[in-house]
């Protein structure tokens, strides 16, 4: 059976590598000054946040069944309780890898805490990195010396100005995913595509009577994207979420069918996924204004 180890602190992770760690809740590690490294070979399970500035040096990991080669300069976002780890292939590498981590318990009582929410890419597919411009790297960089120094000086406010800095980085790393999406417009107009194709085939197939309702997991899964990643590409293709563009479908093959149809309301309400016919109208009134059997009677209103 596959090791998984558990690391739940960021001065074990720091110990395993041998990495000063300069504060157990909040740490940067430039690879680069420590040792060639071997992988262990073994997956480990995370407690805290971490984002990874892939450099020269061996770059693979291992993400759940998956293995991911990044090139240099990729940024990987990790957060508590995903399984990472590499490939053991018997060698040491000379690293110039660096990495930003820090422990939710750090966030406890700031105002970063609720924020967090908002970075949704710390739940995409590690495949689903980040690839920065050279300006942005060394954005990136000049924020990580800086925390750095300010973990290594002395004085007041020491941990406000720490997570300010992270909350500076992190809101440049969503300014950074926004670029990449821009930049894959083509890519993500041919996603959009296939979501409505998918969506169209999920009732025209009858999926919908076998499944229940359409969900954004399912897309997502269809579409070999994490859910995060792909609501937020449809997002910003079209300005608003795919489960409204699933609602909208929903609503759209239920008006067809009440009105092309001689189809019960109950029978509908199987078609397109509901389990029970009262939800169906319940959900149909507050979507339409009005009831199933009043839009396929208007007269009757």
């Amino acid at each position: 059976m596959e090791k998984i180890i558990t690391v739940d602190n960021i001065a074990d992770y720091d110990r395993m590598i041998g990495a000063e760690t300069l504060h157990p809740l909040v740490n940067v590690v430039d690879f680069s000054r420590l040792p060639p490294l071997r992988n262990i070979g073994v997956r480990r399970l995370y407690g805290y946040y971490a984002i990874y500035l892939k450099g020269a040096g061996h770059a693979t990991l291992r993400y759940g069944r998956s293995v991911y080669d990044y090139r240099e300069g990729a940024l990987v976002f990790v957060a508590p309780g995903q399984v990472v780890g590499s490939e053991d292939d018997g060698n040491s590498y000379k690293m110039s890898h660096r990495v930003l981590m820090f422990h939710p318990d750090l966030l406890k009582g700031t105002y970063l805490l609720p924020m967090m929410k908002r970075y949704s890419y710390f739940s995409y597919d590690v495949s689903e990195a980040l690839y920065p411009t050279e300006a942005e790297k060394q954005l990136f960089i000049t924020h990580l010396n800086a925390i750095e120094a300010e973990l290594r000086a002395d004085g007041p406010h020491k941990m406000d100005i720490v997570i300010d800095y992270i909350k500076l980085l992190l809101d440049y790393c969503s300014r950074f995913y926004d670029r990449q999406f821009e930049t894959l417009h083509k890519e993500n107009s041919d996603l959009l595509a296939r979501f409505e194709q998918l969506m169209d085939s999920y009732f025209q197939e009858g999926e919908s009577r076998k499944n229940g309702l359409l969900t954004v997991q399912y897309c997502a899964d269809r579409l070999c994207l994490s859910p995060h990643y792909f609501s937020d590409i449809i997002r910003k293709e079209t300005g608003i979420s795919p489960l409204k563009h699933i609602h909208r479908k929903t609503l759209d093959v239920s008006k067809a069918l009440l009105v092309g149809t001689s189809d019960s309301v109950a029978q509908i309400s199987e078609a397109v996924g509901f389990q029970y016919p009262q939800h169906f109208s319940k959900w149909f009134k507050r979507a339409e204004g009005c009831t199933p059997n009043a839009y396929r009677n208007p007269e009757a209103r």
